[in-house]
């Protein structure tokens, strides 16, 4: 079977996906792997946490179906749009994830950017942006994510939900996670009064703290 450890992988992180709090039933989102120019993805018609390797479909990055049991899910345009994108780029990505949770989907529906109202949010680029609204499954709305995600670890798709890219699975999910949390974060915030919003040169000064363990730069 083609790329059968990238399958399960894909399977297992589904499933991870599926367990979180908040996220829609049945087919929540979309896994993605790249090896070289191949993509592993799930599948459309099934359930997340029911998926089988052999249900896997594996694409090349050129959109053509090589192998799977079952057709690619709606989302492979894309995913397949974003491996392309941080290919071009040199990105050191390999996993994208794209979910449909309670708060990424608020968020989507009312903002026009997600500002960056914790330190953490420099983790995945800053200000997230957030696409015009799009069809889902179409060559626009795959476009609209690959162009917000540039220089970013993730992006919000109007009225759909969060995407996120990572190094590998593990990575990406972490990602999409946290994107999901800040949207949380934002969104009771928003409850009490205007969050205050974090600055380009906080955020620097964030990035350069998370190259250092406990002895930060001005521990002394």
């Amino acid at each position: 079977m083609l790329l059968e450890q990238e399958r399960r992988d894909v399977c297992l992180t589904a499933r991870n996906l599926a367990a979180s709090a908040g996220s829609a039933p049945g087919e929540a989102g979309t896994v993605s792997v790249r090896n070289g120019d191949l993509v592993v993805l799930t599948p459309h018609g099934v359930a997340l946490d029911q998926l089988q390797p052999v249900d896997c479909p594996v694409m090349s990055l050129d959109e053509r179906v090589l192998e799977g049991r079952r057709d690619p899910a709606a989302e492979a345009t894309l995913h397949l749009a974003v491996h392309r994108g941080a290919a071009e780029y040199g990105r050191d990505v390999t996993a994208v994830v794209n979910a449909f949770t309670a708060d990424t989907v608020a968020a989507s529906s009312v903002l026009v950017e997600l500002p960056p109202v914790h330190h953490r949010a420099a983790a995945l680029g800053g200000v997230i942006a957030v696409t015009p609204y799009a069809t889902y499954g179409t060559g626009e709305i795959s476009d609209q994510a690959a162009k917000a995600l540039k220089g970013r670890d993730a992006a919000l798709l109007a009225n759909h939900g969060g995407v996120a890219l990572g190094r590998g699975l593990e990575h990406a999910l972490e990602n999409l996670r946290l994107l999901d949390w800040l949207s949380a974060t934002y969104l009771r915030a928003r409850q009490f009064g205007e969050p205050r919003v974090l600055s380009e040169d906080e955020l620097a000064r964030v990035r350069v703290r998370d190259t250092y363990g406990w002895a930060g730069p001005d521990i002394f």
